[in-house]
């Protein structure tokens, strides 16, 4: 079953699910050093914002999408805990947010995508960080994510969904949506469940015992979904979904850290 982006570009759906903030451009990226900030074109004079923490040419480049309120502006403190475990650190905005331009759209957010990774790999290779890629979606940014490991298995070497959704419909009835606006609706509108069956490199789902937005049992479907021979569901114990790297940090950060060092010994 095809999913049907389109389906949700509508105003009643899209004002609930995306919650975008701005950010001025400012040079230097937060005054790190290490942290460039490129801006990725994908079409229709748009661009998004990418704030790239590269710290050696052979670290696993991370590409990571964040949730629907964040910016990339929000992860400049990660950066160095991400050195510390030989990760190049390069989260990406959606239309609309921090210093892109244009409007959030499911449709476009599933689209750009495929246009961040091709346009990542090239610059990333020119500039000689030639290690193996790994993608990561948070909430939102899992749809994105799981997008990619699912498409493209050749440069995706590994997969990380943290606070993923598996049901497209029950996310939005919890976030308000009213579904019945949609009418008929012939499969998952997202289909982050059934791309998971295409995905077989090393994967990890971390998630929230109590997460009340996505909760636990979508990470559970999504790992007993995934066709990866190496794949880990991490429950991180109280954690809401808010608040899940503050309570688990160590077993996060650790559970990262064992994953990646795993798909760079891959190649």
């Amino acid at each position: 079953m095809t999913p049907s982006y389109n389906l949700l570009d509508r105003p009643e759906v899209l004002s609930l699910l995306f919650h975008p903030r701005r950010e001025p451009f400012t040079a230097g990226a937060a005054g790190r050093s290490s942290a460039r900030d490129v801006l990725v074109p994908v079409g229709d004079s748009v661009q998004l914002g990418t704030r790239l923490h590269l710290f050696d040419p052979s670290f696993v480049n991370l590409l990571f999408f964040h949730g629907n309120g964040e910016i990339v502006a929000d992860y400049d403190e990660m950066g160095p805990l991400y050195q510390r475990i030989g990760v190049n650190f390069c989260p990406v905005d959606y239309r609309g947010y921090g210093r892109s331009t244009g409007m959030p759209a499911c449709s476009t957010l599933i689209g750009d995508a495929h246009l961040v990774l091709e346009h990542l790999t090239r610059y990333l290779g020119e500039e000689k960080y030639d290690g193996p890629m790994v993608v990561m979606g948070r909430s939102l940014g899992s749809a994105p994510a799981i997008e990619l490991a699912a498409a493209d298995g050749s440069r995706v070497r590994g997969l990380i969904v943290e606070s993923g959704f598996a049901h497209t419909l029950s996310l939005l009835r919890r976030v308000g949506v009213n579904v019945e606006w949609l009418g008929p609706v012939a499969g998952d509108p997202v289909g982050n469940r059934e791309k998971m069956g295409r995905i077989r490199q090393p994967t990890l789902i971390i998630h929230g015992e109590l997460d009340r937005i996505i909760p636990f049992s979508d990470a559970m479907d999504l790992h007993e979904a995934s066709a990866a021979s190496e794949k880990r569901l991490l429950m991180i114990p109280d954690a809401g979904h808010n608040d899940i790297f503050y309570r688990g940090v160590t077993p996060y950060m650790a559970a990262i850290k064992g994953f990646v060092e795993r798909v760079r010994e891959a190649g």
